[in-house]
């Protein structure tokens, strides 16, 4: 929601806001980490890995700032009938040898057939406007090639968009039924669907969310100044893994968005690991900002990630820039690994 408070600063302005919203704008939240985590934008990633994987993530955007966005999610899924083909526990953990190193690469094998569900909840709040979201995903793993996998996806739910009147100050007349009521609510269907194509040394995918255009309304006479919709969001995710030694991973990628008015934004990431233990990151977001991101794999059970944003808008003169945490959990990890095989 970076495009819903570039003027917050300026008191009274949540009614702008709400106008902003249910005009079109866009109305997914960002997130700087999302290379850990593609699956929170593309369902395609449902039951990718040998293990069911969680991701708990909290993000504060535009620090300072006053009623500026807070993201929060929580996500899982893992695969259904998904069978490897390791002659041991410890196959790919030889004494003295990278377990991410490039006799690692050189026997990647494509997926196997099988099925993958998930869940989502996500929580988005900004200024007086609450996005609730939550969604059950399902995916189709199949290997089309000895080293090249193809994914298809979808996820279905429900997104709750609420007001919380005690934030609302208008300078101009609104409909009393803003003021009568503590939170107005107006909850909808909510519906995505994703592609994800992978192998050893590459991924790339395509995923639509909120692709049902529906009309936001709180009450008969509509708060906002003018008719409001949910819009389609569209992206397009590519990345390719270099191996620079036996010790270290780069691996560049980028993200094209694109919401209906809005100029098309890209993203473009860099991340540099070391073996399958630590690494460092950084990105670049057109019309936006840059980050800095670095994280560590603690086990082979649990992981960690951290990014900072500064923008490059105006809204660097009052903004202490955005901090974003997220933490994974590897369960039923059988095969011991502390980094994930397929999400980079």
């Amino acid at each position: 929601m970076n495009f819903l408070l570039v003027k917050r600063a300026i008191p009274g302005l949540a009614g702008l806001l709400l106008v902003t919203y249910c005009a079109r704008a866009q109305q997914k939240p960002e997130y700087t980490q999302y290379i850990l985590n593609n699956y929170i934008i593309n369902p395609a990633l449902t039951g990718i890995e040998n293990y069911t994987d969680v991701k708990i993530s909290h993000r504060h955007q535009w620090v300072g700032l006053q009623d500026a966005p807070i993201t929060t999610y929580f996500t899982i899924h893992g695969p259904i009938g998904k069978k490897d083909d390791r002659e041991t526990a410890t196959s790919f953990h030889k004494p003295g040898e990278n377990p991410r190193g490039k006799y690692y690469w050189e026997d990647y094998e494509a997926a196997k057939p099988h099925h993958g569900i998930g869940l989502t909840i996500l929580d988005d709040r900004t200024g007086p406007l609450n996005r609730f979201s939550a969604y059950a995903t399902y995916a189709y793993h199949l290997g089309i090639s000895a080293r090249t996998s193809l994914a298809l996806g979808f996820a279905a739910g429900m997104s709750d968009l609420s007001i919380d009147r005690d934030k609302l100050f208008f300078d101009v007349p609104v409909d009393p039924a803003v003021y009568s009521s503590g939170e107005i609510n107006s909850i909808k269907p909510d519906f995505n669907i994703g592609v994800w194509l992978y192998s050893a040394d590459y991924f790339m995918g395509l995923a639509a969310q909120q692709i049902i255009p529906q009309k936001v309304s709180f009450v008969e006479n509509e708060v906002a100044l003018q008719q409001g919709k949910f819009v389609p969001h569209l992206f397009g995710t590519a990345g390719y893994r270099f191996l620079i030694d036996e010790d270290f991973n780069l691996i560049p990628s980028i993200m094209v968005k694109y919401v209906e008015p809005l100029p098309v934004q890209i993203d473009f990431n860099a991340k540099l690991q070391y073996q399958d233990l630590l690494w460092i990151g950084a990105s670049l977001r057109t019309y936006d900002g840059f980050a800095a991101m670095v994280g560590m794999n603690v086990s082979n059970t649990f992981n960690l990630g951290y990014s900072y944003d500064l923008t490059t808008s105006k809204l660097n003169t009052v903004s202490k820039g955005t901090h974003e945490i997220v933490l994974g959990f590897l369960i039923g990890n059988k095969y011991g690994d502390w980094c994930p095989k397929n999400i980079w």
